[in-house]
């Protein structure tokens, strides 16, 4: 979807807003009355109906009144911020499949999340040059194969992930423990807004939410639920990265880890993540050939539509940066005139590449 606000979401972003109110409890709201709308718009007396805690009650009282909607949802667009519903088509297959899916998602990027094949990279945050090394040659396989790169933004592995993605013109994801707005560590504010530019910044937080202890175990169930797989690339024993192993292997998603020095703190956690059947990475194939990959890759490159002229293909390319397009933003964007931009949809719908949503919108198939 584009910028605009359904009516639906705009309600789901209400129930977000709820100090107290997660995911868990939203679904429970929606299940008893039926839609985000009815649950936001129910009396006071149906809400003490619900066997919910006497506090998730109050703040569902005591807050409704003080937020405002239309604002808010006009704030958003003006700052780039778009929505991932759990009902909706977009929304990451993978993520649908896990406990306690997040029912909504605030996002600033452009990606197509129904089709990428994400991979999830973690890591402490004292990096070594071994495992900082490492993370640049298995990086750089995987971006070149198409993968979309995804972890937390923390400082060490993590931001380095980032950078080698960016680095190598691949697609990366972070999901973070913050809003969309906030950017934590601060010193990352550069690099959020290259992975704007090259992906997504990923967050089940309101946008002006700061970042709390308690939301980063919750972050890690999305990065590595969207995923494929989780590559741990050096964590110590108790390290917060091995919450992320421990997610993905709730999930019933691969885990793989990098064997190190067993002199090193850092190789503490990957060696125990192998112990306990985690798969053991010595070269980017080890990922490649365990998630069958190849095949998956292949299916997805046989997917992608391949332009027959060189008008559609700048039209496909601005296409793919947004959920939708304006004729006009077309003809900025490409620089062609607006009779063979006209044409060209035309012969392009009918082939099937592209839909013409009304009102001059188009969007890619």
């Amino acid at each position: 979807m584009g910028n605009k606000i359904n009516s639906e979401n705009k309600y789901l972003v209400g129930l977000s807003m709820l100090p107290g109110v997660g995911s868990r409890t939203i679904s429970k709201l929606i299940s008893y009355f039926g839609s985000a709308e009815s649950a936001w718009k129910a009396s006071n007396n149906s809400i003490n109906t619900i066997n919910f805690q006497s506090n998730i009650k109050d703040s569902i009282r005591n807050f409704r009144p003080k937020i405002d909607l239309e604002r808010i949802t006009d704030q958003f667009s003006k700052q780039g911020i778009k929505l991932l519903n759990i009902a909706d088509d977009t929304y990451p297959e993978l993520l649908k499949q896990i406990y306690d899916s997040p029912m909504l998602l605030y996002y600033k990027g452009n990606l197509d999340w129904k089709n990428s094949l994400f991979f999830s990279v973690v890591g402490t945050r004292k990096i070594t040059p071994y495992g900082k090394r490492a993370i640049e040659e298995i990086i750089s396989a995987l971006t070149l194969q198409g993968l979309t790169i995804v972890s937390g933004m923390a400082r060490g592995g993590d931001t380095v992930a980032h950078q080698v993605a960016i680095k190598n013109h691949g697609k990366t994801v972070a999901v973070l423990g913050s809003g969309v707005n906030v950017i934590y560590p601060p010193e990352n504010k550069r690099l959020a807004d290259e992975i704007i530019q090259n992906g997504a910044l990923l967050s089940e937080f309101p946008p002006d939410a700061e970042p709390r202890k308690q939301n980063f175990p919750l972050r890690n169930r999305i990065v590595s639920g969207i995923s494929l797989g989780v590559l741990v690339v050096e964590a110590c024993e108790k390290s917060g990265t091995l919450i992320t192993a421990n997610c993905a292997l709730e999930q019933n998603r691969e885990v793989f880890a990098l064997p190190g020095s067993i002199f090193s703190p850092y190789s503490k956690g990957p060696a125990e993540l192998i112990k306990m059947g985690a798969k053991l990475v010595t070269s980017v194939t080890d990922i490649l050939e365990e998630l069958n990959l190849e095949s998956k890759i292949q299916f997805k490159k046989a997917k992608e539509v391949i332009p027959d002229s060189k008008e559609e293909e700048k039209i496909l390319f601005v296409l793919n940066l947004h959920d939708y397009v304006m004729i006009d933003q077309l003809i900025r964007e490409t620089a062609l005139e607006s009779a063979i931009i006209l044409s060209t949809l035309t012969m392009m719908e009918m082939k099937g590449k592209v839909k013409n949503l009304g009102s001059g919108k188009y969007s890619k198939i």
